[in-house]
């Protein structure tokens, strides 16, 4: 099982990590070089969630079409593309182009690992398989933090280098990935049926989407603005929230031990916890801050891959696609809102705000309801 997770795992960490995440983490420095307004970065940034989007969009007419190893090499070089443009970045305009290059990777990969899961594991490590794969957003956090702290003011220099390591995972990936048939359905997204099963895990997406799309984007701008803290520090909470992500990748078993629904609520407080504790001026607090949303976004993503696999069990990927594709759409709107949240408010309490978003997803209901082809 682990040959094959391995490379599936730096995949991920390519594809969200680096290519899309880790925008944030350089933000600050981007911002100077560029001379960049937050309006102006919270759209280079939703430029990346909107690919996405619609990369989600078009990822089961790809599988489909294409087979999911192809998709998968899709994703790692979009990723190698746009990161190399993003190191070449000398204006907003090639800037917001590159980041929504990088960001269709993501949208592809984890539909298209879905039904790897399903093709080459057995149903009892399928949960498991599919929850330590999300976890390599967390393995690139952990990578992304110290290359920050060394070369943070050579941001060309740091996505130059994220953009070789992506060409050597996208190698990686299809000497290792097999050559598999999966049967998945013809279905598109407005089929009423496929819309009315997936309502709850569809809802449930786009509030955590908007929730946290200010923690991934201004959470390290809010730390040099707000606190003033140095660029070793910054990283520093960059690191902790990659390392405590790793827990989330234990999503698999506490589902089984608790059930989705508990750990669904369990998971909606500790995020919205996260995202209130970084606005108290304490240094225990700021941390605990990154490890609480380390641990609880991967959890909850992996959730989301399990539950829409399990709604979708016949095709995980329409069931993954359409999670992750509001989640998207949530992040897409967030990012941009933010943005002006802060310029017209504060960075407190826009966070504040966006904390008391995601609690709105202690409302919406936990049901399984299998859909049939």
């Amino acid at each position: 099982m682990w040959k094959l997770l391995f490379p599936s795992i730096a995949m991920i960490a390519i594809t969200y990590a680096f290519a899309r995440f880790s925008f944030g983490l350089f933000l600050p420095s981007i911002t100077d070089s560029l001379a960049l307004t937050e309006r102006q970065a919270g759209i280079s940034s939703s430029s990346a969630y909107l690919a996405y989007t619609v990369a989600l969009l078009t990822s089961s007419f790809f599988i489909r079409t294409f087979g999911q190893k192809r998709v998968i090499q899709f994703a790692g070089l979009t990723a190698v593309i746009g990161l190399f443009m993003i190191s070449g970045s000398y204006h907003f305009l090639m800037l917001a182009s590159g980041t929504f290059i990088a960001g269709l990777g993501s949208g592809w990969a984890s539909p298209a690992f879905s039904q790897v899961v399903v093709t080459s594991l057995e149903e009892k490590e399928r949960d498991k398989g599919n929850t330590w794969i999300n976890s390599g957003t967390s393995f690139g956090l952990i990578l992304s933090g110290p290359i920050a702290l060394l070369l943070t003011e050579q941001w060309r220099l740091a996505f130059a280098f994220f953009g070789v390591v992506a060409l050597v995972v996208l190698i990686w990936n299809s000497c290792v990935i097999p050559v598999k048939k999966s049967e998945v359905s013809k279905v598109t997204f407005f089929d009423r049926s496929i819309l009315a099963k997936a309502k709850y895990l569809m809802t449930a997406s786009l509030i955590i989407g908007i929730g946290s799309s200010i923690f991934w984007t201004f959470s390290r701008t809010y730390l040099t603005a707000q606190y003033s803290m140095g660029s070793h520090e910054s990283s520093f909470f960059w690191v902790i929230m990659g390392i405590s992500g790793v827990i989330g990748g234990i999503a698999g078993v506490v589902i089984a031990k608790l059930g989705l629904r508990i750990s669904y609520l369990l998971a909606v407080v500790v995020i919205a916890a996260s995202m209130y504790l970084i606005t108290i001026a304490s240094v225990p607090f700021i941390y605990l801050s990154a490890v609480l949303f380390g641990i609880s976004y991967i959890f909850m993503t992996g959730l989301f891959i399990v539950w829409g696999s399990r709604e979708f069990s016949s095709m995980p990927a329409v069931g993954v696609s359409l999670s992750f594709l509001l989640l998207g759409v949530g992040q897409t709107v967030g990012s941009a809102v933010a943005g002006e949240l802060i310029q017209v408010t504060s960075f407190p309490f826009s966070f504040i705000s966006f904390s008391f978003v995601c609690l709105l997803g202690l409302l919406v209901p936990v049901k399984i309801t299998t859909y049939e082809t």
